[in-house]
């Protein structure tokens, strides 16, 4: 019964709460009766027996651990055995590791001793005749070494060599040597000299195996036991968490049964039944239990007076209670039901039902019933106030999900028609919708008309207004307040604003108006109008509120795609500016790329195509993890990198070596600046071909690998070692050398291309690869094969593609000959060169093209070692190249009037366009290109 009473009392309805103040004095006063005739004992588990304070729960729970009750035995009997388990499982864990760590000084003292008994030179210093001099230095330097406390070697008498302390040598030897003498090694545990020690003795044979002398090692007890005293205050450290973890969800058992028994005796528990019968009587809510038979078992005071219950009504079904038909079936099935209105004569009550067995209870049910009659009045009310709650859940779920001030305004002027308006327009600053803060003062444009119907005479989407000051709109933008208009026949300030569409609104059917203004903090984007046709009753002031709210919610997200707008307005501007314009005029490779950005934000993805000395080519892509102005500002940061980088001519595997450091330094400052900005990533691949060998050279630095197509159509993912991503350090980077051959496609990307929510990395992979196979495109035409094939419909991030045909330098354009490092080789030199320009047809480039050689030739016949090899190539320039195997590169530097040299360098800088030096594996190459002569 308790349990019955208690689940309908766990939650209070409204009518409880209003009258448990009235009966309150009166309950009081019989319990207060009753109690004096009862027994002393507490009259609830939160109750003193003889009235007073409450008791606390820290003194409920004190009281019912003190030992007097169930709860108390148990926690202390639960605390014992947990103890005696926690010192049981120390004392092993220590006697385990006294035992560990003395075998293992056992084992340690035989391998030592054993180990010096056999060591090289040992025999023969036992019959040398000082061996004390010999093995005592030796002795020590082993002990030092492996960690024992003594070696000892003596002779087969026991008399001691060596020793620790000097003064023990040539004394007797303190343990059994009589096994050792047998031939047997053995340990013992014996007090020795240093006192209580683990010492093993080995013997030292001749090669007929004679003992010729003993090797004893050994570990003192206090060195032994160390390792377990180390290790005890971990051991009972770790018991005393244990003790108080199980004291604790011993305690947290103990409290759980404490509550289940509240620790109540019989006549604590029949004063509490008391207290429930009267409390029971005293509620005005009706209360009825039936037994599974749906016979009424109870009804309480508030229940026989709603249901007009004869006296005898308890013990009798509920079916011949004379109830309604609906009512008394609904008490006699027992279903759950909730807040179900039944009509009992003139009333209205909500029936709550819930069965009594759902927890293992006695089969039946328990209901209560309330008075509604007078919430129906206020029904009507409560509707409309939902339907304006959910309009503003829809609003707030509906607007702001689009960083587009356009869809934004679209979005308020939809969600307001047709359950708020009849019509809804919204009007934006010019400023607004660009992006930029709004000036006070310029035209608005119609930005969103929503409407129930189309042919409404209110101005057209993007139709430029200028409201007048008397309007409700130019109040509302003036004053900053929102502006109620009931009836429009009579604003004449409205009116004003259009004589002519003013009065065809009205004929319309349009009469009332609310006009508030779209604030973000002091900035004024707008307005936003609502308007009234179908229903005949103006707008009130209750809707005016809703309508304030409603704006209000749409103008912190108009305002969030305004400033959205403006960042993406910037980053694309940054964006491209730091992307390239144009490719550069190179012969090495025909390139074609396409680059498409994200439409959800702008990225970090960039390209670059860069010449480099010896008609060499530099393709480079790369990727910046995010979105936005970080993610553009990084992406200009590591391009210009590059661009410095590459002016060094070095190997891609060191260039992504030194973009790596550099992005860890970005790294490092951002998070010492702030720190919880996110981690810089990036991914980049460099690859440099050289048409003269038609090879490439590439390296990637977490980036996709590239992609190549033969001339016969056949395509290929090359295997280039796939470095960290740029940023992570401690890694080098590797390079991957491909034979090309001339007609081949080298296709370079972003993970955009390949990677989408949709489709996994290696299906994008194998699409590419479809997509590639044709050998008889130009590489204009397989990009947009590519992205044909593989673009997504709404790209969620960057994407960069470049296709690259390769050319060779044919070999009637190439010279190349080996110089023997002699000052005579020179002249041959200028010879030589000078009938390969004749041949050329370049006559004009011969006496500068002698000096350059003659000044570079000589610099690496008195400076260089090794083979000199010189190499000219008639491309786009005519480049000189002088290697050797020198890595001392030559400095341009004025020359003083007294210097006998120094000046050559300086003048192949004023006779060429370029020059520099471009170190190798074996040594360097001074190279210089000089423009060709214009034909005619």
């Amino acid at each position: 019964m308790v349990r019955l009473l208690g689940r309908s009392w766990a939650q209070p309805t409204p009518f409880l709460k209003g009258l448990r103040a009235r009966r309150r004095r009166r309950s009081a006063h019989r319990a207060h009766e009753r109690a004096r005739q009862a027994p002393r004992g507490p009259l609830h588990p939160h109750t003193p027996p003889h009235g007073g304070p409450p008791r606390t729960p820290a003194a409920q729970l004190r009281s019912a651990l003190s030992g007097r009750s169930v709860a108390g035995q148990v926690f202390f009997l639960q605390v014992v055995i947990v103890l005696l388990l926690v010192v049981a499982a120390v004392v092993a864990l220590v006697l385990q590791v006294r035992h560990d760590t003395t075998q293992e000084a056992r084992n340690r003292s035989l391998a030592v001793a054993e180990t010096f008994a056999n060591a090289p030179g040992t025999r023969a210093a036992l019959s040398s005749p000082d061996p004390t001099a010999v093995l005592q230095p030796r002795a020590e330097a082993a002990r030092t070494a492996s960690d024992v406390d003594f070696i000892v070697v003596m002779n087969t008498d026991g008399i001691r060599y060596t020793h620790p302390k000097p003064d023990r040598i040539g004394k007797q030897f303190v343990g059994d040597i009589g096994p050792a003498l047998a031939g047997r090694s053995t340990t013992e545990e014996i007090t020795g000299t240093l006192g209580p020690l683990v010492q093993a003795v080995v013997p030292v044979k001749a090669p007929d195996g004679k003992v010729v002398g003993l090797v004893s090692a050994g570990i003192t007890t206090a060195n032994v036991g160390g390792a377990a005293n180390h290790q005890l205050p971990i051991l009972l450290s770790a018991a005393a968490v244990a003790l108080a973890l199980a004291t604790a969800g011993t305690a947290l058992v103990s409290r759980r049964l404490l509550r289940q028994t509240r620790g109540l005796g019989p006549y604590e528990m029949t004063r509490m039944y008391e207290h429930h019968d009267a409390v029971l009587h005293a509620v005005r809510e009706g209360v009825i239990i039936v037994s599974g038979e749906g016979r009424l078992l109870l009804a309480n005071d508030e229940a026989q007076r709603l249901l007009d219950l004869p006296g005898d009504a308890e013990g009798k079904h509920v079916l011949k209670l004379g109830l309604d038909a609906g009512t008394a079936d609904l008490l006699a099935s027992g279903r759950v039901a909730t807040d179900e209105v039944h009509l009992v004569k003139d009333r209205l009550l909500a029936i709550n039902q819930r069965t009594t067995d759902s927890q293992g209870g006695p089969p039946g049910s328990v209901a209560t019933l309330r008075d509604s009659t007078e919430l129906r009045a206020l029904s009507g009310r409560a509707e409309e106030a939902r339907e304006r709650l959910n309009l503003l859940y829809d609003a707030g779920v509906g607007i702001g999900t689009s960083l587009d001030v356009t869809r934004t305004a679209e979005a308020l002027a939809q969600v307001a028609v047709p359950r708020f308006a009849d019509f809804a327009t919204v009007d934006l600053l010019d400023g607004v919708l660009s992006g930029d803060e709004p000036e006070a003062g310029t035209d608005l444009r119609r930005t969103a008309l929503s409407g129930v119907r189309k042919d409404a005479p209110l101005y057209p989407v993007g139709e430029r207004i200028r409201f007048v000051a008397t309007s409700p709109q130019g109040r509302s933008l003036t004053s900053g307040r929102a502006i109620l208009e009931p009836d429009l026949k009579k604003a004449s300030g409205w009116h004003a604003q259009d004589l002519e569409r003013s009065a065809q609104v009205v004929d319309y059917g349009i009469h009332s108006l609310i006009a508030i203004p779209l604030r973000a903090g002091a900035l004024v984007m707008g307005v936003a109008c609502f308007w009234r046709s179908q229903e005949p009753e103006p707008f009130d002031a209750e809707e005016l509120a809703l309508a304030e709210e409603l704006v209000a919610r749409a103008a912190v997200s108009i305002d969030n795609a305004r400033r959205y707008t403006r960042e993406h307005a910037m980053a694309v501007t940054l964006q491209r500016s730091l992307l390239p314009r144009s490719l550069p005029e190179q012969s090495a490779l025909d390139v074609a790329y396409r680059y498409l950005p994200a439409q959800a934000g702008v990225g970090g993805d960039w390209f670059d195509v860069l010449p480099l000395s010896s008609a060499r080519v530099a393709l480079v892509v790369g990727d910046v993890v995010g979105h936005g102005l970080h993610a553009a500002a990084t992406m200009g940061r590591l391009r210009t990198a590059v661009h410095n980088f590459s002016a060094l001519d070095l190997p891609p595997d060191e260039l992504l070596g030194l973009l790596d450091e550099l992005v860890g330094r970005v790294d490092q400052d951002e998070a010492t600046q702030d720190s919880s900005a996110t981690v810089t990533g990036a991914t980049c691949l460099y690859a440099i071909y050289d048409p003269v060998s038609r090879v490439c050279t590439v390296a990637r630095a977490g980036h996709p690998m590239p992609a190549v197509v033969r001339p016969d159509g056949g395509v290929e993912f090359p295997d280039v070692p796939a470095g960290p991503p740029l940023g992570l350090g401690g890694l080098p980077f590797e390079t991957a050398e491909l034979q090309l051959e001339e007609g081949s496609q080298l296709i370079l990307y972003t993970d955009g291309l390949i990677e989408d929510r949709e489709r996994d990395i290696d299906v994008g992979l194998d699409m590419l690869r479809a997509a590639l196979a044709r050998a008889d495109r130009s590489p204009d035409d397989t990009c947009q094969a590519v992205l044909d094939a593989l673009l997504p419909a709404r790209p969620s991030d960057d994407i960069a593609l470049i296709v690259a045909r390769t050319r060779a330098l044919s070999g009637d354009r190439i010279a190349d000959w080996q110089v023997p490092p002699e000052p005579a080789a020179v002249a041959e030199m200028r010879s030589a060169v000078t009938r390969q320009l004749a041949e050329w047809g370049l006559d004009e480039l011969a006496f500068t093209t002698e000096l350059i050689l003659s000044e570079l030739v000589t610099n690496a016949i008195h400076y260089g070692s090794g083979p000199i090899h010189v190499r000219v190539l008639w491309d786009r320039s005519l480049i000189c190249e002088v290697s050797d195997n020198s890595s001392t590169s030559p400095h341009l530097r004025y020359a003083a009037s007294t210097d006998e040299g120094g000046r050559g360098l300086f003048l192949v800088a004023q006779l060429t366009d370029r020059w520099g030096t471009r170190y190798t594996p074996d040594g360097k190459v001074i190279w210089t290109e000089q423009p060709l002569p214009r034909a005619g």
